[in-house]
Order: structure tokens, then sequence, then C-alpha cells
């Protein structure tokens, strides 16, 4: 197996962009896909998000399919957000930048008439959206991307398209796009070299690849393996109301760098990411229902590090390759195994290591047994901090940041105040006061394990119980006056 990149025969201006881009060697998808693709052959990659397949196909396709000034795409990518679409059109011009290679990403939400011009210019690849390229070839914009399913290879066209990546091919099946993904794959020459990446190889994508490609090479990356590998995992037992402490205590005590939490919802994730603003950290939140503009400027200030908590659900986190994320929180828990695998990959990038925290309930304990079955993993139980260490680490932190106030002189104007206080208090308990003020609340009450049913509104010492009556033992609706037996009746 090639150990180095320039053991795969690449060009010098290919080996000078890895090389730019800080690329030292390949990862384990790029060893196994980029030989039979230098080849010619299609490739079916088994590999999860962080993995390096962008590089794996984009290296092949920047290296065969340079076409000069030709104004016609000679690739087509598919992925399944915008996010992403931006993202791989970025790093394939980054490849090509040596070769004078030009990529373009199309998507929706974006002026449809912009994307007409840009690809009326010299573009070597098109990485877009199922939908939005479907808009495309209905309107006869994308050029010559289509050609008679009849041609042979000798009689196809140089200025159609040779080849066509669907990467993360399990999420826009997951997101109803097969109808699209099938439609484009009858659009293009059935001459094309054909890469499909997934992480999951679900019986639909199973059907596609049988259907639309040539005698495909079939090379994967154990997911497990890298989930065990690269990331620390990590559980944590709070009842549903305890969750919101449980995080902001983990925020406090390990101040991780940049942090992705994933909720279920976009109402969850807007009251998250509310209540993270309301008490002072530096959160904002991402989903469907923001336009694109928010949502790129969004993503600007997290990558920047203008923002330290990025708040998302599953769907607008689908495609975010940011290499910094140290810790991945699952505010909730996924829904399925795969979804854990892909959230968790958000973190452990480039080599890095990364932390990712899942929040269990009791009734979520057989959904986090079947993921780690499912993952073939173990996710270590772990002790929330206590209050006691919140609030050191806040301390801490205070410490820190009026160290910094006084060498910077920020706190000139203030000098007088502090005078008129210290002379009617001590001046330590003058600071003291501020420092507290500075620092807030901290419930240093331990958050307890929810190991089972709350007790009712009755007090301590009671247990909520659940009786299997109706009507048929005499008992009516809450609220009727014999919904209850007395307390003097028998059991």
């Amino acid at each position: 197996m090639y150990e180095r990149f320039y053991e795969f025969g690449l060009s010098d201006e290919i080996l000078k962009s890895l090389s730019d881009m800080g690329f030292e060697e390949p990862t384990q998808i790029q060893k196994l896909a980029i030989p039979p693709l230098m080849m010619g052959r299609d490739v079916i990659g088994m590999a999860q998000t962080g993995t390096g397949k962008t590089a794996a196909f984009g290296i092949p396709i920047v290296e065969k399919n340079v076409r000069g000034r030709l104004r016609k795409p000679c690739a087509l990518v598919l992925v399944p957000t915008r996010e992403l679409a931006m993202q791989v059109a970025q790093e394939m011009n980054r490849l090509g930048k040596d070769k004078g290679f030009v990529s373009i990403p199309i998507y929706g939400g974006q002026s449809i008439e912009r994307q007409i011009k840009s690809l009326l210019k010299r573009t070597d690849l098109v990485v877009g959206t199922p939908g939005r390229l479907i808009d495309h070839i209905q309107r006869k914009t994308m050029l010559s991307i289509s050609s008679a399913s009849s041609r042979t290879r000798e009689e196809t066209s140089d200025s159609e398209v040779s080849s066509l990546v669907l990467d993360e091919a399990d999420e826009m099946l997951n997101m109803g796009f097969i109808d699209d993904i099938e439609t484009i794959l009858r659009e293009t020459p059935p001459t094309r070299q054909t890469m499909l990446f997934s992480a999951t190889m679900p019986q639909q994508i199973v059907r596609l690849s049988k259907k639309y490609m040539h005698s495909p090479k079939k090379v994967g990356v154990d997911a497990k393996e890298l989930v065990v590998a690269k990331i620390d995992q990590v559980f944590y037992e709070v009842g549903q109301n305890d969750k919101i402490r449980a995080l902001t205590r983990i925020l406090d005590v390990q101040t991780p760098a940049l942090t992705l939490i994933f909720c279920h919802t976009k109402r969850e994730v807007d009251d998250l990411s509310g209540r993270l603003h309301q008490m002072g950290y530096d959160a904002a939140a991402i989903h469907g229902d923001f336009t694109q503009s928010y949502r790129e400027e969004i993503m600007r200030q997290f990558k920047g590090g203008e923002l330290d908590i990025l708040v998302a659900t599953d769907v607008a986190a689908r495609g975010l390759d940011i290499n910094d994320v140290s810790h991945v929180i699952n505010y909730s828990i996924p829904q399925n195994p795969e979804a854990y695998v892909h959230r968790i990959g958000r973190t452990g990038r480039a080599g890095k290591s990364g932390i990712a925290i899942t929040f269990v309930t009791p009734r979520e304990y057989s959904q986090l047994r079947l993921i780690e079955k499912t993952a073939g993993t173990k996710i270590a139980k772990g002790t929330l901090p206590t209050g006691k260490q919140a609030r050191k680490a806040k301390e801490q932190e205070l410490a820190g940041s009026l160290e910094s106030a006084i060498r910077e002189g920020r706190h000139k104007e203030l000098v007088p105040l502090v005078g008129e206080l210290s002379e009617r208090f001590e001046p330590q308990e003058v600071a003291a006061a501020a420092l507290s003020l500075a620092a807030g609340d901290v419930e240093e009450g331990d958050i307890g394990e929810a190991s089972g049913p709350r007790p009712s509104n009755g007090g301590s010492g009671m247990t909520r119980l659940f009786l299997t009556i109706g009507k048929k033992h005499k008992f009516k609706v809450a609220g009727s006056p014999r919904t209850w037996p007395s307390r003097s009746s028998p059991p």
C-alpha cells in the first residue's frame, strides 16, 4: 500500500497543493481509493466525514480532468447540503489551484441567475445539491451535462461529464433525494467514471450502485475503529430538567475551544442557544429555518473563533468541516447509531483528538446500548463536575480576565469609583463583591443521577405509582369525585 502522496504518481502541481494544504501523508481512505480511481475504475468508498474522502476523489478528478479553456464541466459532485457544496468546492479549488482547475458550488437558496453566469464561464467541476442540479438540467443551463445514453466510450465527447461523485450518499438518501440522484445519473454519459462515498450502505444505495456503476472496486475504512481511536467518548446520566446545569458545568470546567452541540429539533436548538447566550456564553444556533446568508455568517464566526459554541440540528450540521472542534455534545441522544457516528465525527479531525459527550436519561439507556453495539464501541460513564468545581473554574477564568484588564489599562475609568467605595468598605470587600457579581450564581448542589421516576409533588419519600385500571373497575377520568378511593379504602 502507498504510504506517501508521491508514490501515487501525482503531478508536481498536485503535490505542491497538498503540501500547501498541510497534508503530510495520505489517510487510509486515500490510500485505498486513489490507485483504482487513477486507473479509471468506478469506486465505492465506505468512509465517514472527516476521513479525507474529499481529497480521495478530488485528487484523481483534478489530475485527469483539466481541459484548458473549455467552458464545460468535466465532473460533477452531488452532496446533500449547501454547506457541504461550498466546502467541497473550496477544497477542490485548493487542490487544483496550480493546475488552473475551477470548481463552483450550486445549491438552493442562492440566486439561480448568478449560478447561470458562473456556469457560462470556464468551469471544470460543479459541486451541487440534487434539487438545484435538477433545476439546471431542466433549464438546460448545465451545458453538455447530458448526452445520448447509447454512446460508447470511444464516441463520448471531451466536452461531456466524465466523472460523477455521490458524496455522503446515505445522507442524500435519508433526505429523500433518491429520485433526483437517479435522474442525474441517467442524464450523464453511461461511460462516466462513478464514485460513491457513504458512511453506511443501506439497501437502496446498494441497488443504486448495481444499476449505475461498472464493476466498482469496493474500499472502506472501519468507522468503528476511527471513532474509538480518535475520540474520547463519555456519557452522563442526567434528568431532562438537569441538562442545562450539567452542560454549563462541563463548559465551565473543561473550557473547550470550539463546541458543537446537537439537539433533535429546531425549537430545542433555539431554546438552548438562547439560554446559553443569556447566561453569558458565546453561543449561536444553526438550523434549516435560517437564511443562507445568516448560516454562512454564523459558520464564518464559528470557524474564526468569534463564537465558542454552535448549537445545531443533525441536518444543519451535515457537511461541517472544522478542524478545531474539541467537543461534540449530544444534548439530545442521537435517534440512530449512524447519526451518532456522524455527529461525533465532527471532532477529532485532521489527526487531532476530540471529546464526545452524550446526555442520557434513564429511558434512553436502551438507545445508548444500541449505539454501542452498532458502532462497536464502549462509551464510558462519567461523573459530572460538582458545583464547587464549576465555581472554582469560573473564579480562575475571572482571575485571568482581571489580570488582562489591569495589564491593558481597561480599569482606569473605574478607579475613582473604587476609591469612593473604599471610604465606606474595606478594599478587599469591594474587590470581592465585584468579582462575585461578575461570576454570577453557580448552583453548588450536586446533580443527582436520574435513576428512576422522579418523586411526585407530594414531597420526599413519595413515589409515583401507575395502576392499569379503568372503567370496568368503576374508576372515572381525572377530576371526578370517584377518581381515587379514599385513604381508608383497602388496597
